[in-house]
Protein backbone atom coordinates (compact mmCIF):
# COMPACT_ATOMS: atom_id res chain seq x y z
CA UNK A 1 0.00 0.00 0.00
CA UNK A 2 1.48 3.43 -0.78
CA UNK A 3 -0.26 6.60 -0.34
CA UNK A 4 -0.35 9.41 -3.10
CA UNK A 5 -1.06 13.34 -3.52
CA UNK A 6 -4.25 14.11 -5.80
CA UNK A 7 -2.20 16.36 -8.65
CA UNK A 8 -3.69 15.47 -11.57
CA UNK A 9 -7.40 15.56 -13.03
CA UNK A 10 -7.22 12.10 -13.61
CA UNK A 11 -6.51 11.16 -9.79
CA UNK A 12 -9.27 13.47 -9.02
CA UNK A 13 -11.31 11.76 -10.99
CA UNK A 14 -10.30 8.35 -9.04
CA UNK A 15 -10.60 10.25 -5.98
CA UNK A 16 -14.42 10.96 -6.51
CA UNK A 17 -15.26 7.73 -8.49
CA UNK A 18 -13.91 5.75 -5.11
CA UNK A 19 -17.21 6.58 -3.33
CA UNK A 20 -19.74 5.04 -5.95
CA UNK A 21 -17.13 2.07 -5.80
CA UNK A 22 -17.35 1.77 -2.33
CA UNK A 23 -20.83 1.98 -2.04
CA UNK A 24 -22.33 0.80 -5.62
CA UNK A 25 -23.95 -2.15 -3.60
CA UNK A 26 -24.90 -0.28 -0.57
CA UNK A 27 -29.37 0.43 -0.56
CA UNK A 28 -28.95 3.27 1.75
CA UNK A 29 -26.34 5.73 0.66
CA UNK A 30 -27.48 8.65 -1.32
CA UNK A 31 -25.03 9.19 -4.02
CA UNK A 32 -23.87 13.00 -4.46
CA UNK A 33 -23.96 14.36 -7.98
CA UNK A 34 -20.70 14.16 -9.90
CA UNK A 35 -20.81 17.87 -10.88
CA UNK A 36 -21.07 18.82 -6.92
CA UNK A 37 -17.97 17.03 -5.90
CA UNK A 38 -15.87 18.22 -8.56
CA UNK A 39 -16.67 21.66 -7.41
CA UNK A 40 -16.33 21.58 -4.40
CA UNK A 41 -13.31 19.87 -4.68
CA UNK A 42 -11.99 21.91 -7.32
CA UNK A 43 -9.80 25.06 -6.38
CA UNK A 44 -10.91 27.30 -9.64
CA UNK A 45 -14.96 26.62 -8.34
CA UNK A 46 -15.48 26.48 -4.77
CA UNK A 47 -15.79 29.99 -3.50
CA UNK A 48 -14.19 28.94 -0.10
CA UNK A 49 -11.05 28.25 -1.63
CA UNK A 50 -10.48 32.11 -1.04
CA UNK A 51 -9.82 31.24 2.40
CA UNK A 52 -9.11 27.92 2.41
CA UNK A 53 -6.38 25.51 1.37
CA UNK A 54 -6.67 21.52 1.08
CA UNK A 55 -4.96 18.33 0.20
CA UNK A 56 -6.40 15.10 -1.07
CA UNK A 57 -4.38 11.69 -0.46
CA UNK A 58 -5.53 8.22 -2.18
CA UNK A 59 -4.26 5.18 -0.22
CA UNK A 60 -3.37 2.38 -3.06
CA UNK A 61 -2.80 -1.29 -3.16
CA UNK A 62 -0.16 -3.30 -5.09
CA UNK A 63 -2.27 -3.60 -7.57
CA UNK A 64 -2.42 0.27 -8.23
CA UNK A 65 -6.37 -0.01 -6.88
CA UNK A 66 -7.63 2.63 -4.77
CA UNK A 67 -8.70 1.48 -1.16
CA UNK A 68 -9.40 4.81 0.57
CA UNK A 69 -9.15 8.40 0.57
CA UNK A 70 -9.14 11.92 2.58
CA UNK A 71 -9.31 15.17 2.04
CA UNK A 72 -7.17 17.72 4.27
CA UNK A 73 -8.67 21.54 5.00
CA UNK A 74 -7.63 24.49 6.28
CA UNK A 75 -10.20 27.27 6.74
CA UNK A 76 -8.33 29.68 7.91
CA UNK A 77 -11.43 32.07 7.95
CA UNK A 78 -12.64 29.75 10.43
CA UNK A 79 -9.57 29.17 12.49
CA UNK A 80 -9.35 33.33 12.84
CA UNK A 81 -13.05 33.25 13.78
CA UNK A 82 -12.79 30.72 16.67
CA UNK A 83 -8.83 31.03 17.68
CA UNK A 84 -8.08 27.65 16.45
CA UNK A 85 -5.26 25.58 14.89
CA UNK A 86 -7.63 23.12 13.16
CA UNK A 87 -7.34 20.58 10.03
CA UNK A 88 -10.56 19.22 8.92
CA UNK A 89 -10.66 16.11 7.41
CA UNK A 90 -13.63 15.40 5.01
CA UNK A 91 -14.25 12.84 2.17
CA UNK A 92 -12.94 10.23 4.11
CA UNK A 93 -13.76 6.63 3.29
CA UNK A 94 -12.00 3.63 3.14
CA UNK A 95 -11.98 -0.51 2.90
CA UNK A 96 -12.00 -1.96 6.23
CA UNK A 97 -8.39 -1.99 6.89
CA UNK A 98 -7.14 -0.33 10.07
CA UNK A 99 -3.83 0.18 8.41
CA UNK A 100 -5.34 1.50 5.22
CA UNK A 101 -7.25 3.99 7.32
CA UNK A 102 -4.47 5.15 9.73
CA UNK A 103 -1.98 5.68 7.00
CA UNK A 104 -4.12 8.22 5.46
CA UNK A 105 -5.06 9.71 8.52
CA UNK A 106 -0.92 9.79 9.59
CA UNK A 107 -0.14 11.31 6.19
CA UNK A 108 -2.74 14.14 6.30
CA UNK A 109 -1.78 15.15 9.82
CA UNK A 110 1.81 15.45 9.15
CA UNK A 111 0.50 18.13 6.27
CA UNK A 112 -1.32 19.68 8.63
CA UNK A 113 1.26 19.92 11.23
CA UNK A 114 3.30 21.41 8.50
CA UNK A 115 0.67 24.13 8.39
CA UNK A 116 1.23 24.49 11.96
CA UNK A 117 -2.12 23.23 12.92
CA UNK A 118 -2.21 21.43 16.20
CA UNK A 119 -5.47 19.46 16.27
CA UNK A 120 -7.55 17.36 13.68
CA UNK A 121 -11.42 17.26 13.45
CA UNK A 122 -13.94 15.83 11.44
CA UNK A 123 -15.21 14.29 9.30
CA UNK A 124 -16.48 17.54 8.17
CA UNK A 125 -16.36 19.92 4.62
CA UNK A 126 -14.98 23.13 3.82
CA UNK A 127 -17.62 24.93 5.52
CA UNK A 128 -21.20 24.27 6.88
CA UNK A 129 -22.83 23.56 3.38
CA UNK A 130 -21.19 20.41 3.18
CA UNK A 131 -21.67 17.07 4.65
CA UNK A 132 -20.56 16.99 8.02
CA UNK A 133 -20.80 13.90 10.55
CA UNK A 134 -20.16 10.30 11.01
CA UNK A 135 -23.32 8.24 10.91
CA UNK A 136 -23.13 6.23 14.39
CA UNK A 137 -26.56 4.30 14.33
CA UNK A 138 -29.73 3.09 12.38
CA UNK A 139 -27.16 1.99 9.28
CA UNK A 140 -30.18 0.23 7.67
CA UNK A 141 -32.45 3.46 6.99
CA UNK A 142 -32.21 5.35 3.69
CA UNK A 143 -29.99 8.38 4.42
CA UNK A 144 -31.22 11.70 2.98
CA UNK A 145 -29.61 13.73 0.57
CA UNK A 146 -28.24 16.68 2.94
CA UNK A 147 -26.39 14.30 5.08
CA UNK A 148 -23.48 11.80 4.67
CA UNK A 149 -23.98 7.68 4.97
CA UNK A 150 -20.93 5.38 5.73
CA UNK A 151 -20.72 1.76 6.83
CA UNK A 152 -21.01 1.07 10.46
CA UNK A 153 -16.98 -0.35 10.63
CA UNK A 154 -15.99 3.08 10.32
CA UNK A 155 -16.61 3.78 13.85
CA UNK A 156 -14.03 1.66 15.33
CA UNK A 157 -11.39 3.21 12.93
CA UNK A 158 -11.81 6.40 14.21
CA UNK A 159 -11.88 5.24 18.11
CA UNK A 160 -8.70 3.33 16.60
CA UNK A 161 -6.89 6.25 15.83
CA UNK A 162 -7.84 8.02 18.90
CA UNK A 163 -10.55 10.10 18.13
CA UNK A 164 -13.25 10.86 20.67
CA UNK A 165 -16.18 12.67 20.23
CA UNK A 166 -16.47 16.28 19.91
CA UNK A 167 -20.36 16.93 19.20
CA UNK A 168 -23.51 15.49 17.77
CA UNK A 169 -26.08 16.30 15.10
CA UNK A 170 -29.44 14.72 14.94
CA UNK A 171 -32.00 13.91 12.58
CA UNK A 172 -35.35 13.72 13.26
CA UNK A 173 -38.73 12.18 11.44
CA UNK A 174 -41.25 14.56 11.73
CA UNK A 175 -45.18 13.61 10.93
CA UNK A 176 -47.13 16.21 8.84
CA UNK A 177 -50.68 16.65 11.12
CA UNK A 178 -54.31 16.46 9.23
CA UNK A 179 -54.84 19.68 9.87
CA UNK A 180 -52.57 23.02 10.77
CA UNK A 181 -52.50 22.52 14.89
CA UNK A 182 -55.07 25.73 16.55
CA UNK A 183 -52.17 26.67 18.56
CA UNK A 184 -49.84 27.23 15.85
CA UNK A 185 -52.58 29.04 14.13
CA UNK A 186 -52.84 31.30 16.95
CA UNK A 187 -49.60 31.96 18.06
CA UNK A 188 -48.92 32.75 14.00
CA UNK A 189 -52.09 35.53 14.09
CA UNK A 190 -50.79 37.36 17.73
CA UNK A 191 -46.95 37.15 16.54
CA UNK A 192 -47.52 39.34 13.53
CA UNK A 193 -49.70 41.65 14.97
CA UNK A 194 -47.34 42.21 17.97
CA UNK A 195 -44.32 42.80 16.26
CA UNK A 196 -45.56 44.18 12.92
CA UNK A 197 -44.56 41.03 10.65
CA UNK A 198 -45.98 39.69 7.54
CA UNK A 199 -45.27 36.55 4.90
CA UNK A 200 -44.38 37.76 1.49
CA UNK A 201 -44.92 34.62 -0.98
CA UNK A 202 -42.77 34.54 -3.85
CA UNK A 203 -42.92 32.67 -6.51
CA UNK A 204 -39.29 32.64 -8.42
CA UNK A 205 -35.95 32.95 -7.82
CA UNK A 206 -36.55 36.52 -9.41
CA UNK A 207 -38.56 37.16 -6.88
CA UNK A 208 -36.13 36.69 -4.49
CA UNK A 209 -33.66 38.22 -5.18
CA UNK A 210 -35.47 41.32 -6.42
CA UNK A 211 -37.37 41.56 -2.78
CA UNK A 212 -34.74 40.20 -0.36
CA UNK A 213 -31.41 39.94 -2.47
CA UNK A 214 -28.37 38.66 -0.53
CA UNK A 215 -29.99 39.49 2.41
CA UNK A 216 -31.30 35.52 2.45
CA UNK A 217 -27.85 34.77 3.44
CA UNK A 218 -27.05 37.15 5.52
CA UNK A 219 -29.64 36.67 7.72
CA UNK A 220 -28.63 32.51 7.94
CA UNK A 221 -24.91 34.08 8.29
CA UNK A 222 -25.93 36.03 11.12
CA UNK A 223 -28.46 33.66 12.74
CA UNK A 224 -25.87 30.46 12.50
CA UNK A 225 -22.13 32.30 12.88
CA UNK A 226 -22.27 31.21 16.51
CA UNK A 227 -22.97 27.63 16.35
CA UNK A 228 -20.32 24.85 16.41
CA UNK A 229 -17.43 25.04 13.84
CA UNK A 230 -19.15 27.83 11.52
CA UNK A 231 -17.38 29.31 8.85
CA UNK A 232 -18.28 32.99 8.28
CA UNK A 233 -19.79 33.49 5.06
CA UNK A 234 -17.74 35.89 2.19
CA UNK A 235 -19.50 37.77 -0.39
CA UNK A 236 -18.19 35.35 -2.88
CA UNK A 237 -19.53 32.51 -1.16
CA UNK A 238 -23.44 33.90 -0.61
CA UNK A 239 -23.32 35.41 -4.32
CA UNK A 240 -22.10 31.52 -5.47
CA UNK A 241 -24.85 30.23 -2.48
CA UNK A 242 -27.53 32.37 -4.26
CA UNK A 243 -26.66 31.32 -7.80
CA UNK A 244 -26.87 27.53 -7.01
CA UNK A 245 -29.76 27.36 -4.98
CA UNK A 246 -32.66 29.95 -5.71
CA UNK A 247 -33.22 28.59 -9.22
CA UNK A 248 -33.83 25.02 -8.09
CA UNK A 249 -36.28 25.85 -4.68
CA UNK A 250 -39.63 25.14 -4.38
CA UNK A 251 -41.18 28.71 -3.74
CA UNK A 252 -44.68 26.48 -2.45
CA UNK A 253 -42.30 25.52 0.30
CA UNK A 254 -39.82 28.50 0.75
CA UNK A 255 -41.01 31.29 3.16
CA UNK A 256 -39.95 34.75 4.16
CA UNK A 257 -40.73 37.08 6.76
CA UNK A 258 -40.32 40.95 6.96
CA UNK A 259 -40.78 43.73 9.26
CA UNK A 260 -42.41 46.98 8.72
CA UNK A 261 -39.61 48.27 8.12
CA UNK A 262 -39.06 45.45 5.05
CA UNK A 263 -36.20 44.18 6.49
CA UNK A 264 -36.07 40.23 6.68
CA UNK A 265 -36.87 38.52 9.90
CA UNK A 266 -36.93 35.29 8.89
CA UNK A 267 -36.71 32.51 6.15
CA UNK A 268 -37.50 28.79 5.91
CA UNK A 269 -36.46 26.53 3.47
CA UNK A 270 -38.00 22.90 2.93
CA UNK A 271 -37.24 20.70 -0.55
CA UNK A 272 -38.36 17.80 -1.89
CA UNK A 273 -37.27 14.14 -0.58
CA UNK A 274 -34.44 13.45 -3.62
CA UNK A 275 -33.35 10.38 -2.09
CA UNK A 276 -34.73 7.99 -4.37
CA UNK A 277 -33.87 9.67 -7.72
CA UNK A 278 -30.68 10.58 -6.78
CA UNK A 279 -29.76 6.74 -6.55
CA UNK A 280 -31.27 5.98 -9.66
CA UNK A 281 -29.38 8.36 -11.16
CA UNK A 282 -26.00 7.78 -9.80
CA UNK A 283 -24.08 11.12 -9.48
CA UNK A 284 -24.74 11.27 -12.88
CA UNK A 285 -26.83 14.23 -14.48
CA UNK A 286 -26.13 12.91 -18.37
CA UNK A 287 -27.48 12.10 -20.68
CA UNK A 288 -31.21 11.77 -18.90
CA UNK A 289 -30.28 12.21 -15.32
CA UNK A 290 -30.59 16.11 -15.12
CA UNK A 291 -34.49 15.45 -16.95
CA UNK A 292 -35.36 12.76 -13.99
CA UNK A 293 -34.04 15.18 -11.34
CA UNK A 294 -35.76 18.35 -12.89
CA UNK A 295 -39.30 15.93 -13.26
CA UNK A 296 -38.95 15.21 -9.21
CA UNK A 297 -38.23 18.93 -8.45
CA UNK A 298 -41.13 20.00 -10.28
CA UNK A 299 -43.69 16.81 -8.81
CA UNK A 300 -47.17 18.10 -7.96
CA UNK A 301 -46.86 15.23 -5.14
CA UNK A 302 -44.52 14.31 -2.61
CA UNK A 303 -44.72 11.72 0.39
CA UNK A 304 -41.79 13.05 1.89
CA UNK A 305 -39.71 16.51 2.31
CA UNK A 306 -36.77 17.61 3.80
CA UNK A 307 -36.77 20.63 5.98
CA UNK A 308 -33.74 22.06 5.74
CA UNK A 309 -33.41 25.35 7.07
CA UNK A 310 -34.91 27.54 9.50
CA UNK A 311 -33.45 31.32 9.85
CA UNK A 312 -34.87 33.61 12.56
CA UNK A 313 -33.34 37.25 13.20
CA UNK A 314 -31.97 36.89 16.70
CA UNK A 315 -33.75 39.64 18.24
CA UNK A 316 -36.94 37.92 17.14
CA UNK A 317 -35.68 34.77 18.16
CA UNK A 318 -38.21 32.77 21.66
CA UNK A 319 -41.01 35.26 20.22
CA UNK A 320 -42.92 32.33 18.26
CA UNK A 321 -41.81 33.30 14.61
CA UNK A 322 -41.05 29.76 14.05
CA UNK A 323 -45.34 29.64 14.15
CA UNK A 324 -45.42 31.95 11.02
CA UNK A 325 -42.89 29.76 8.77
CA UNK A 326 -45.45 26.20 9.76
CA UNK A 327 -48.20 28.33 9.15
CA UNK A 328 -47.58 29.28 5.98
CA UNK A 329 -46.22 25.96 4.61
CA UNK A 330 -47.93 23.31 6.07
CA UNK A 331 -51.14 24.55 3.83
CA UNK A 332 -48.68 23.49 0.94
CA UNK A 333 -48.39 20.54 2.81
CA UNK A 334 -50.90 19.10 2.72
CA UNK A 335 -51.81 20.26 -0.90
CA UNK A 336 -48.54 17.88 -2.40
CA UNK A 337 -50.07 15.36 0.28
CA UNK A 338 -47.22 15.35 2.27
CA UNK A 339 -47.35 12.78 4.99
CA UNK A 340 -43.55 13.00 6.56
CA UNK A 341 -40.53 16.12 7.16
CA UNK A 342 -36.97 14.89 7.63
CA UNK A 343 -35.49 17.90 10.27
CA UNK A 344 -31.87 17.63 9.75
CA UNK A 345 -28.70 18.44 10.75
CA UNK A 346 -29.98 20.28 14.31
CA UNK A 347 -26.82 20.26 16.84
CA UNK A 348 -27.01 18.48 20.12
CA UNK A 349 -26.37 22.03 21.98
CA UNK A 350 -28.78 24.01 19.71
CA UNK A 351 -31.81 24.25 21.86
CA UNK A 352 -33.47 27.25 19.79
CA UNK A 353 -33.78 24.82 17.08
CA UNK A 354 -35.05 22.20 19.05
CA UNK A 355 -37.84 24.07 19.87
CA UNK A 356 -39.20 24.92 16.41
CA UNK A 357 -40.92 21.66 16.38
CA UNK A 358 -42.82 21.91 19.44
CA UNK A 359 -46.19 21.56 17.00
CA UNK A 360 -45.15 18.59 15.68
CA UNK A 361 -44.90 15.06 16.65
CA UNK A 362 -41.24 14.02 16.27
CA UNK A 363 -39.31 10.55 16.45
CA UNK A 364 -35.53 9.88 16.32
CA UNK A 365 -33.93 8.97 13.22
CA UNK A 366 -30.17 8.91 12.99
CA UNK A 367 -26.81 10.58 15.00
CA UNK A 368 -23.99 12.27 12.97
CA UNK A 369 -20.77 12.85 15.15
CA UNK A 370 -18.02 15.35 15.04
CA UNK A 371 -14.23 13.86 16.24
CA UNK A 372 -11.20 15.83 16.70
CA UNK A 373 -8.19 14.63 18.19
CA UNK A 374 -4.61 17.06 19.73
CA UNK A 375 -1.74 16.72 17.94
CA UNK A 376 1.88 17.99 18.48
CA UNK A 377 2.72 20.87 16.54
Amino acid sequence: MKIVPVETKKQLKQFVNFWFELYKECPYSCPPLLFDEYNTLRQDKNPAFEFSEAKYLMALDDSGKVVGRIAGIINHRANNYWKTKRLRFGWFDFIDDLNVSKALLDAIVEWGKSKGMDNINGPVGFTDMDKEGLLIDNFDKPTLMAAAYNYPYYEKHYLAYGLTKEIDWFERHLIVPDAIPERLTRIAAIVKERSNLRVVPVKSAKEVKKLVGYKFFDLVDECYRNLYNYSPLTQRQIVAYSNMYFPILNYDFSTLVLNDKNELVAVGVTMPNLTNVLREINGKLFPFGWFKLLRALKSKHYDEVDMLLIAVKPEYQGKGVNALLFDHQLPNFFKYGVKYGNVTNVLETNDKCAANWEFFELAYKKTHRAYSKLVNS
